[in-house]
């Protein structure tokens, strides 16, 4: 690796040098991390069309998705979304923070894929801890299936540092109102991530591979923005250590954006096998992990299927307002799982995206 040494810290979390970036997105254009893009827009490589889809609901603009970032590979490359607002104009994700670097807005990463890190920055490993290794892929934008402005459905590639396919996805995002709450929004997440036919392909995460603490994470990840340390809280539960590791059949995350503006974001979706990780104090953020205490599975030639969706709220709700919203999301008309992944087999070199 070239550059400057990443800067550890005590609490195992490790950031490359480089300005602080605000929650918009913008960075100064001599930031050695984004050195080719706008400095309006660090990260960010438009796609075909010459920009990056937004989702809108009502005509406003809610989440930009950043389709192909142009990134230091350390940093786990991979679509995300962000800036991700309320209605009212609060942003309430964070990407390129400094305390880790890694951190993409709402998006798929995880840590371990068959030995490849999808997450960015460094690997834990078992009685050695955190080790910058040349282990990092990333997730590439393989094809659009269908593009509009309250939804994106598109098929991607997670790829080994060498180019080579470990898993196919086909993921679909969709944003729309939320009926009787007019503050309200809901993101849809859907996807299938589907393994060769010749191979099982494991999911891991720093807790599987020997880290203590509640360190699980990894699946579909939320850097969250926040002036202070958010409040989480669970139908039964308040506070970082009683909700993280939860299966809870949603967690709520309350805070104030840089700009002063209050949010509720409510997270429902867990899988079978899956539990939260959620921080607040070290810094904002929800998972949908999907190894928090042993490693996942997707069996050679079948496909992980997930659905997710998060609840944007201007304000900071209660617990019953919360939980009525969750109770819309799950009562929300399910659809259809989206497809698999087309799938490859063993060792398979990424075709051009």
């Amino acid at each position: 690796m070239t550059g400057h040494a990443p800067r550890t810290r005590a609490d195992g979390a490790a950031s490359l040098p480089g300005p602080r970036t605000r929650a918009d997105g913008a960075a100064p254009r001599t930031d050695p991390r984004t050195p080719t893009v706008p400095a309006d827009e660090p990260g960010r490589r438009t796609d075909d069309s010459g920009a990056d889809p937004r989702l809108l609901v009502g005509g406003v603009e809610v989440a930009r998705y950043v389709l192909a970032p142009d990134l230091d590979a350390r940093h786990g490359p991979r679509p995300y979304l962000h800036p991700v607002r309320t209605l009212a104009g609060t942003v309430v994700t964070d990407a390129l923070p400094e305390d880790h670097v890694w951190h993409l807005g709402a998006s798929l990463a995880v840590q371990d894929v068959a030995g490849t890190n999808l997450w960015g920055g460094r690997t834990y490993v078992r009685d050695t801890g955190y080790t910058w290794r040349d282990d990092h892929g990333r997730i590439v934008h393989a094809g659009w299936t269908e593009r509009a402005d309250d939804r994106l459905e598109h098929r991607l590639q997670w790829r080994d540092p060498a180019g080579g396919v470990l898993l196919t996805e086909h993921r679909r995002l969709a944003a729309a109102p939320v009926p009787d709450a007019p503050g309200a929004w809901r993101l849809d997440l859907r996807y299938a991530l589907s393994a060769p036919a010749d191979r099982d392909v494991p999911l891991g995460s720093p807790a599987t591979n020997g880290r203590p603490g509640g360190a699980g994470y990894g699946g579909f990840f939320w850097r969250a923005v926040a002036t202070e340390p958010p409040r989480t809280f669970t139908a039964w539960a308040d506070g970082e250590e009683s909700v993280n590791g939860s299966g809870a059949p949603w967690v709520a995350l309350a805070g104030t954006g840089p700009g002063g503006g209050a949010y509720t974001l409510v997270f429902t979706g867990l899988g079978p096998g899956d539990r939260w990780f959620v921080r607040t104090a070290m810094y904002p953020g929800v998972c949908v992990a999907f190894a928090f205490e042993s490693p996942a599975v997707v069996p050679a030639g079948t496909s992980r299927h997930g659905r997710h969706t998060v609840t944007v709220a201007d304000g900071i709700l209660d617990r019953d307002a919360t939980a009525a919203l969750a109770a819309a999301a799950d009562a929300a008309a399910p659809g259809e799982p989206v497809a698999p992944g087309e799938p490859v087999g063993r060792g398979e070199p990424a075709g051009r995206a």
